[in-house]
């Protein structure tokens, strides 16, 4: 898991006024959704890249 993008996530929700649990609730269904829609790209040798604007293209 992309842990850095899943804790900013959190951090982010937090700071919008979230329950820790709704938090981390939503950040768990945006990072599935941008490493989903990363590894539609191919670059380099990894796991692919994470799409963090997944939801707005």
């Amino acid at each position: 898991m992309h842990f850095p993008t899943f804790s900013a996530a959190i951090a982010a929700f937090l700071a919008h006024g979230l329950p820790l649990s709704e938090a981390v609730r939503k950040a768990k269904e945006y990072i599935t959704g941008s490493i989903l829609s990363g590894s539609e790209y191919e670059i380099g040798k990894g796991h692919g890249p994470v799409h963090h604007f997944f939801g707005y293209w």
